[in-house]
């Protein structure tokens, strides 16, 4: 069993156990529930294309920052220019906490993604409530039929989808209601990372498909040379958190690559 299917297993029990504690009709009539979602479509236009990420571990890298505060990093992030902020809300193996959307919402005005393994109708819901703007799917561990049932709720509810692919394979998860698809240069199974395969699967989406490199990129040289490829935005994470301070490494990064 490699990492992906050991955290869909967990996944799996995580989600029956907050269905039996808040009700679907909770969530519905929370605060931010009823609230106008953002748009990364955009904001990826207007800044610098950079989804910035506050995580605390990973599976492969172990504990990268369990200091920093999510209110300090993210607001950090759109003062230096952000599109938008993800945030991990896996506790069990990336350290999230739904309160790290819950306590920034109200703070910050560029789109929050909502990064976690979503397999089932509750936890677009759960997103919703939390006040996230975008979710992510990723498609292995997805059917082509499954992703395109969580993008029509999705857009149910104004969220905008973000679909993360890794291989040749999940092309076939591409439909044309998919907002923007992320190529993840880390492969979700083994943990390695290939920017040029990145690069080949991209040259293979669809013209109008708004394409997203994720994760991997380990220097402003990575960032510079899939930016060269073509691709729309980037989600980055580990770069910056792996610093004492997060926001000021996203600002001396954006200051090094825009000039």
């Amino acid at each position: 069993m490699n990492i992906l299917d050991k955290i869909i297993e967990r996944k799996k029990q995580e989600i029956e156990d907050l269905k039996s504690t808040i009700s679907l009709q909770q969530l519905k009539d929370s605060e931010f529930f009823g609230r106008k979602t953002l748009s990364l479509k955009e904001t990826l236009k207007s800044k610098s294309g950079i989804i910035a990420e506050f995580k605390r571990q990973s599976p492969s890298k172990g504990t990268i920052n369990n200091q920093a505060l999510p209110i300090e990093v993210v607001s950090a992030y759109e003062n230096f220019g952000a599109s938008a902020v993800s945030i991990l809300t896996d506790q069990i193996f990336f350290g999230g906490l739904f309160e790290d959307i819950l306590n920034v919402r109200n703070h910050i005005s560029i789109p929050i993604l909502r990064k976690d393994f979503m397999i089932d109708e509750y936890q677009f819901y759960e997103a919703k409530s939390l006040g996230a703007d975008i979710i992510l799917l990723i498609a292995a561990c997805l059917s082509p039929s499954q992703v395109l049932e969580f993008t029509e709720l999705a857009q149910e509810l104004d969220l905008e989808v973000l679909l993360e692919i890794h291989s040749e394979d999940e092309l076939k998860h591409i439909n044309k209601n998919i907002d923007f698809v992320g190529i993840n240069n880390r492969n979700l199974k083994d943990f390695k990372v290939n920017l040029q395969h990145s690069v080949n699967l991209k040259n293979q989406l669809p013209e109008e498909v708004l394409s997203i490199a994720e994760s991997g990129i380990y220097s402003e040289q990575d960032f510079k040379f899939l930016k060269g490829k073509g691709f729309d935005g980037f989600l980055m994470g580990e770069y910056f958190m792996k610093n004492e301070n997060p926001g000021k490494k996203f600002c001396e990064f954006i200051s090094n690559v825009t000039t």
